[in-house]
């Protein structure tokens, strides 16, 4: 080796300890003042954007850890942001379309082996949700033995791994999820028609809340489960966007695209829904 490879080793060498410690430094668990904090980790929709992971949403109320929606890219986003998915309490999917999904199977393994867990990660979702927990861990179910066998049951205890699927049957239009202490999630009709049931949520701790509207239009159930919150994180789709995309495609004969952008401007609420929703519910603070 030469003496100038001899130097860079060094450098990176170097670096790379900076960079361990950097990723050793204190969670957000034990940094962050005891509270509800919220971590937008992907607000893309399904169409390919380099700079948009798609749907999820990490919250840490105490210590309690939750993520709803799995979109693809926004694990990564959530791992990035250093927040806790080894102490992951439960996973919530607000519905079944597959770009609020198609991370789940990388959630359900990183809170499997970071958490070294010994039982299943909870998931809730809508009807459905059993088929899709359990075509996940099917789909893992090869690689998981890889990992056994790798590791031991120190770090991949096979009784740890993958989900469990609980079905949310909402009867009315709302109802207590979660009530424990100081902490309650509530979950919510919303309208996402043909895609029946969808759900928001509402998470309440020490008199903080956060409401997620999950995809819908502008709905008065909403309104109502968001009254008073201090934060509402609500769908948003520019119409007009929409539109001139479909035209393009359209005057390229692209006409599969166009029909496509042309349904999807009727199960989404607009940004000025949104802003209504907000006002009418007398929020806070508004995050589309």
């Amino acid at each position: 080796m030469s003496r100038i490879d001899h130097v860079r080793a060094r450098v990176a060498a170097r670096l790379l300890e900076r960079l361990g410690k950097r990723a050793l430094s204190s969670p957000p668990e034990e940094r962050l003042p005891d509270g509800l904090h919220v971590f937008v980790s992907g607000a893309g929709s399904p169409m390919p954007d380099p700079l948009r992971a798609g749907p999820g949403v990490g919250v840490l109320a105490g210590d309690r850890a939750f993520v709803f929606d799995t979109g693809a890219g926004s694990i990564s986003n959530l791992q990035r942001m250093r927040f806790p998915i080894a102490l992951v309490d439960a996973v919530v999917i607000t519905h079944l379309h597959s770009d609020h999904i198609d991370g789940l199977g990388e959630m359900l393994l990183q809170s499997w082996i970071r958490g070294s867990r010994t039982t299943p990660t909870p998931v809730y979702g809508p009807t459905g949700i059993g088929q899709v927990v359990d075509g996940f861990n099917l789909a893992y179910q090869v690689d998981s033995v890889y990992r056994f066998d790798h590791h031991g049951d120190d770090i991949a205890d096979l009784a740890g791994f993958g989900g469990q699927a609980h079905q949310i049957e909402l009867e009315g239009d709302s109802a207590v999820l979660i009530e424990e202490g100081d902490l309650r999630v509530t979950v919510f009709a919303v309208h996402h028609h043909p895609v029946d049931p969808a759900f928001g949520f509402r998470i309440d701790y020490r008199g903080r809340s956060v409401t997620i509207s999950g995809d819908t239009v502008y709905h008065p159930g909403l309104v109502t489960a968001a009254e008073g919150t201090d934060l509402l994180l609500h769908d948003a789709l520019s119409v007009e966007m929409a539109e001139i995309l479909r035209r393009v495609n359209e005057q390229a004969g692209l006409t599969r695209l166009s029909q496509i952008l042309r349904d999807i401007q009727d199960y989404h609420a607009t940004p000025v829904d949104a802003a209504r929703a907000a006002r009418d519910a007398h929020v806070r603070s508004l995050v589309l």
